[in-house]
């Protein structure tokens, strides 16, 4: 995968303390998730897949378990997730007959068994993860052959405008740099995955104010984990910088947050990948009509 030489990195650890942090009012704030949920589930419909377990990996809450508990009514559902609280949430929500069963893990290294799985269903966790290429690894090696993998994430040209705020205060890492649609599908190909398909959406979000748009970004978990983050503590001044930065971008006294919307879906092929150097060119990659 070519992962470009800026691209910051996560600390998991970071991620995960957010993340507890943030489950007991995820679901009042978890819109973004909530298309992107539903894009997914979207292009599930038309897929026939028979599915005895499939995992709901990156699961938060478990805003999804329902659904594809619904799409596939004879299937086991597995939701994984690194974060407690949200697996806590996800119990609370269930009801005594829910066939949905949490388990506190990393995406990168699954407590499930080789070809143990018929379908993955990951909703904006590669943005969560410092190196996409594990998840996809991990995820070749659990899907049977011919099981299917959907997943959303973010691409490049999200959080621009709040970028460029940040970059008028210093040069420090504020925000992730999300990869290429085919640097993710190169990344799903090198792991043994195959056919992968994938195709863009984007979505316009409006916020009064900056202090609506950070409330926001604290409720989901989506505030700086990035390695490369400044450690020394913001000056007031300097955030007042940020913010007026970013006022000064839209023309009609809102803030204007871009996202780029990939979503994708590949095939197990009952073959992981090893560590050599297969490359494929990145035309051949599908794109959803």
């Amino acid at each position: 995968m070519n992962i470009p030489a800026d691209h910051a990195t996560l600390r998991r650890r970071d991620v995960q303390r957010r993340f507890d942090r943030a489950a007991r009012h995820f679901d009042a704030a978890d819109f973004v998730h909530a298309v992107t949920r539903d894009g997914l589930l979207e292009r599930l419909a038309p897929m026939l897949v028979d599915a005895k377990t499939v995992v709901d990996l990156g699961c938060g809450t478990g805003s999804a378990c329902g659904a594809l508990a619904r799409r596939f009514r004879r299937s086991r559902i597995i939701g994984i997730d690194v974060s407690e609280n949200m697996l806590l949430e996800l119990a609370r929500k269930r009801s005594w007959r829910a066939k949905t069963a949490p388990i506190q893990a990393d995406a990168s290294a699954l407590p499930l068994a080789d070809g143990s799985v018929d379908v993955v269903f990951s909703n904006l966790l590669l943005p969560w993860i410092g190196d996409p290429a594990t998840v996809f690894r991990e995820a070749a090696r659990v899907l049977r052959e011919g099981g299917l993998m959907l997943f959303s994430t973010l691409g490049p040209d999200s959080l621009l405008g709040l970028r460029r705020a940040w970059q008028s205060v210093d040069t420090s890492a504020h925000v992730n740099r999300f990869l290429d649609m085919h640097d993710i599908g190169d990344a799903a190909v090198r792991a043994g995955l195959r056919d992968p398909v994938l195709d863009v959406d984007r979505l316009a979000v409006t916020y009064a104010n900056c202090e609506a748009l950070f409330r926001d970004l604290t409720a989901t978990g989506a505030r700086n984990s990035l390695r490369q983050r400044r450690r020394s503590l913001l000056g007031k001044n300097e955030f007042a910088t940020m913010t007026d930065a970013l006022d000064a971008q839209g023309s009609d006294g809102v803030i204007h947050v871009d996202l780029e919307l990939v979503y994708g879906h590949c095939w197990g092929s009952g073959v992981t990948a090893g560590g050599g150097d297969y490359r494929i060119d990145a035309a051949q990659i599908g794109r959803r009509r």
